[in-house]
């Protein structure tokens, strides 16, 4: 596969900040090459998960298991875990290797080979609900769990793109469901872009 857009580089996703980088990825796009066919998609939604001091992170307090050993390499590297034992969820693997920090895809607004996207959702028109939420993404993109831990930024099965967010307007708010976090459920760290109808949660 040719690759034409101008990939996310290493420094990009070693940012120190994650919720610096939960904000920049609003715009992204995300390019998978799954299954022989070609997507493309923009990041309209995310959330920021820190490895210290957040009680809604899977490593919180330096929790090290077969699921979150991944959280711990360095910036670029997928993490994708099954919520519920059914759903997909993509997260982007932030920071330096060890320090634990990711950020959740929670929607996207489809750009190209939205034909396959829509024969993965079992749809025939192109509605805001079938993309919106971070379990419907992934299968429209056709992602899954046998893509966890790859290198995002070398990958050409799954990478990310650089594209310039036309609006200037980005909603901050509060997470959603992790009530379980406590006072840090009350943290602003979910992102997503305004009027864009492409959203989870409003």
């Amino acid at each position: 596969m040719k690759v034409t857009k101008k990939r996310l580089g290493r420094a990009f996703f070693q940012n120190p900040d994650v919720v610096s980088v939960a904000e920049q990825l609003l715009g992204k796009v995300i390019c998978a090459h799954i299954d022989g066919n070609y997507c493309e998609a923009m990041i309209t939604e995310t959330e920021a998960y820190a490895g210290k001091n957040d009680k809604a992170c899977h490593a919180h307090r330096g929790r090290f298991t077969k699921r979150t050993a991944v959280m711990y390499e360095d910036g670029g590297t997928s993490y994708i875990y099954l919520c519920y034992g059914i759903h997909s969820l993509f997260n982007i693997v932030t920071n330096v290797e060890g320090a634990a920090d990711a950020v959740l895809i929670r929607a996207i607004e489809p750009l190209k080979g939205t034909e396959r996207m829509l024969q993965r959702r079992n749809s025939k028109e192109v509605k805001p609900s079938i993309f919106s939420g971070p379990g419907k993404l992934t299968k429209a993109l056709g992602i899954d769990k046998s893509l966890n831990g790859i290198d995002l930024v070398s990958s050409d099965d799954l990478f990310l793109a650089d594209h310039k967010l036309l609006v200037d307007k980005i909603v901050k708010t509060t997470r959603i469901g992790i009530d379980y976090a406590g006072e840090d459920a009350l943290l602003p760290w979910r992102f997503y872009i305004s009027g864009n109808k492409f959203v989870s949660q409003l």
